[in-house]
């Protein structure tokens, strides 16, 4: 190995936010721990291997890891350029899914795609698609969206295109977690507050009334009000989940002695993980999970920062939307759980049983250290460094 090779590893890795790095680590491992823990019982009796879903998980981990690598090997350069085709991608893939005998039908909603012994879910890969074309067209098209409505306009046209093939599933929670991301990213670009906030308000109402056109969405939206009103019906899933994280109190009942997952609790491995984890781990492990998170958050936030200071605009933007997306599906995720928000199909980052979601937020980890490690090198990874120039908006959109 040459000096000079050595030297550029030891850059690269002093780079690689390690706090990042182990907060998402720490999750994965404990998710793969509850995963293991909430389905055994499930997984011994109908598929006759205590440990599938664990193992299974930890395949989809292996390959997570070796794409991660492979996009931190691309550079953000090509990220960039890619943002637009990626986005056009995803979408077709979303109406691929909704074609009669492609999609596979699932809990009567139409969101995975049949590929041999693999489930393949478009709408996990539309929000890393997103949230790159959002980066990109931040740097395109930053004058306009500073000073203009209308820069702000054109990217809600594309998603609420893209909100249509979702709600078409139906998935409102990915839908959602989208317009919530989108919205706080071109507030971070510099929309105009007074803009900002009339399309916002005007896009909330637009949700809500989506939210209640739809009936079982009504329900779902009374039932969390109160769940306790019928809790062998509608409110069952909710009230189970909220009996698991009473039972655990403080410290919770021991790893494994969950109750409410032997067959009482719905999906526990999945969208309800945080409920078992509460029970067999107390408030001591949900408020280690929760401050995981928030150490996720926080250093994309820190990333983001370090590249605006470096000029890496792509990068700085990237890394705002990487922790939203991540943080505001922890948030929902765990505030159905707890009682506190209403039930919505969305699997906690990182740690939920499912190989679209981990493999996605692994990459979105991924493409953050690469960020970090871009911004401290104080290389120029794209053609926007500093403040984009006005004659930058002739591009395309």
């Amino acid at each position: 190995m040459s000096a000079e090779y050595a030297a550029n590893v030891s850059v690269a890795q002093a780079g690689m936010d390690r706090t990042l790095l182990g907060a998402a680590g720490a999750l994965v491992v404990l998710g793969l721990v509850m995963v293991a823990s909430s389905s055994i019982t499930m997984a011994d009796r109908s598929l006759g291997n205590p440990l599938y879903f664990f193992w299974k998980q930890l395949a989809v981990l292996g390959v997570a890891v070796v794409l991660s690598i492979a996009a931190i090997r691309l550079g953000l350069g090509v990220w960039e350029r890619w943002g637009g085709p990626l986005l056009i991608l995803g979408m077709i893939l979303l109406a691929i899914v909704l074609l009669p005998g492609v999609g596979r039908e699932v809990n009567g909603s139409t969101r995975w795609i049949q590929l041999g012994p693999v489930n393949f879910q478009p709408s996990e890969l539309m929000k890393l698609f997103f949230v790159v074309y959002m980066a990109g067209y931040l740097v395109r098209r930053s004058p306009e969206v500073r000073t203009t409505l209308w820069a702000f306009f054109k990217p809600v046209v594309l998603l609420a295109l893209i909100a249509v093939l979702l709600l078409l599933e139906p998935d409102y929670g990915a839908t959602v977690v989208l317009f919530a991301t989108a919205l706080l990213m071109l507030f971070l670009g510099g929309v105009p507050l007074l803009g900002f906030v009339a399309w916002a308000l005007i896009i909330g109402a637009g949700m809500a009334a989506l939210a209640v056109a739809a009936p079982y969405r009504m329900q779902r939206l009374t039932t969390f009000l109160n769940p306790w009103a019928d809790p062998y019906d509608s409110g069952f899933q909710l009230t189970q989940a909220l009996i698991a994280v009473g039972r655990g109190e403080w410290i919770g009942v021991g790893l494994g002695g969950s109750v409410q997952k032997l067959f009482y609790l719905p999906e526990a491995h999945t969208d309800f993980l945080f409920a078992v984890l509460g029970e067999e781990l107390g408030v001591v492990g949900m408020a280690l999970v929760i401050g995981l998170f928030a150490v996720v958050v926080w250093r994309a936030f820190r990333i983001a920062a370090l590249a605006e200071r470096a000029g890496h605009w792509f990068g700085a933007y990237l890394a705002y939307g990487l922790g939203l997306i991540i943080g505001l599906q922890a948030f929902i995720n765990i505030g159905v759980n707890l009682g506190v928000l209403p039930t919505k199909g969305l699997a906690l980052p990182l740690m939920s049983y499912g190989g679209n979601s981990l493999a996605v937020n692994c990459l979105c980890i991924a493409l953050l250290l690469q960020v970090s490690r871009e911004a401290s090198e104080g290389q120029s990874t794209s053609r926007s460094r500093g403040l984009p120039r006005a004659e930058v908006s002739g591009e395309p959109m």
